[in-house]
Parts: C-alpha cells; sequence; structure tokens
C-alpha cells in the first residue's frame, strides 16, 4: 500500500498519456541542431500543427507560436497573403500555402513557417475537391510546398495533412 494522496496518483497517470508525434520528435531534434525556432500557420488544420509540436516535451526552446487563419481575410491580413491572389485563386492554392509559411515565419519571428490549407470537408469548397490540401515550409535557404490528395473523413484529412506538413519539414530542416 503507498501513502501517495490520490491526487499524485492521478498526476501521475496522467504523464503516461499519448506518446509525442515521432514526426514532431524528429522536426524539433533537427531545429535543436540548427538552433532555429518554428512557427505554423494553420488553416483546415485550425491549431493541430502547433500543438502536435508542443506536444513534446522541451517543445519550448523552439516552438515560437501559430496563427490559425482560418479565415480568408486573416491569411491576408495577419500573414500577408496577397489579396489579389487569393481573389484570383482562393484560399486553397499552393501559392496561398507558400505565402502562409513565409508570412507565419515573418509575423512571429521565427526561422521556420510551416503552413497548410486545404479542404477537409464535407464539401467541396471554391471547386476543389474535399481531401485537396497544400502544405508548405520556408526556413531561411528555400520554401518548398507539397499538394497532398487525402481521403477519409474530415478529422482524418486533418490528422494527415498534420503528418504532411511535418513530414515535408523534414525534407528541409
Amino acid at each position: 500500500m503507498t501513502d501517495a494522496p490520490a491526487g499524485r496518483a492521478a498526476s501521475a497517470q496522467g504523464r503516461e498519456g499519448p506518446q509525442p508525434s515521432p514526426d514532431a520528435v524528429a522536426v524539433l531534434g533537427r531545429l535543436s541542431v540548427r538552433g532555429w525556432s518554428i512557427a505554423a500557420a494553420e488553416s483546415l488544420t485550425g491549431g493541430r500543427v502547433t500543438a502536435t509540436l508542443v506536444d513534446v516535451p522541451g517543445a519550448s526552446a523552439h516552438v515560437r507560436g501559430g496563427i490559425v487563419a482560418y479565415a480568408t481575410e486573416v491569411k491576408a491580413s495577419q500573414l500577408g497573403v496577397d489579396a489579389a491572389l487569393l481573389a484570383e485563386r482562393g484560399p486553397v492554392d499552393p501559392e496561398v500555402a507558400a505565402q502562409m509559411a513565409e508570412g507565419v515565419r515573418r509575423a512571429l519571428r521565427a526561422d521556420v513557417g510551416l503552413a497548410t490549407t486545404g479542404v477537409a470537408g464535407p464539401d467541396p469548397q471554391d471547386g476543389k475537391p474535399v481531401g485537396t490540401v497544400h502544405v508548405a515550409v520556408a526556413t531561411p535557404e528555400t520554401v518548398v510546398v507539397s499538394t497532398l490528395s487525402l481521403s477519409g473523413s474530415r478529422d482524418a484529412i486533418r490528422t494527415q495533412a498534420v503528418h504532411g506538413v511535418l513530414e515535408l519539414a523534414l525534407t528541409v530542416v
């Protein structure tokens, strides 16, 4: 029998929760080697990229923050995405993703910017089918964009988009 109060036992059990994403651990490890910081601009993922990064113990050494730019006008006003580009192509576009990644780097003074934009469903958006996702990574050296065609539920598409942007980051960080 133990003398530990019930509250302490519950706290200890809470620390045994889900393990951090291996992709997030790897990204933060690479940032550590380079001495870089990171920030995320998120549309369809609604903060999940940032949350996935901060699930990793010690993430505060590298994560600057995130901007959830769900509304199109927020992409322009907060991230500096070109309003003419948004008007012409809409928010689900590879160049929009690139500008979001660059914009969050500037806005939060980070070395690396991540971005997600796309259609999680349940309905198509601006003629783009559900599962169309663009992810981007901007570093001091390059900007890369990947277009993904994802399937599954709304939740599954959003989860896959998080995984996709972290995998893309591993190719350039």
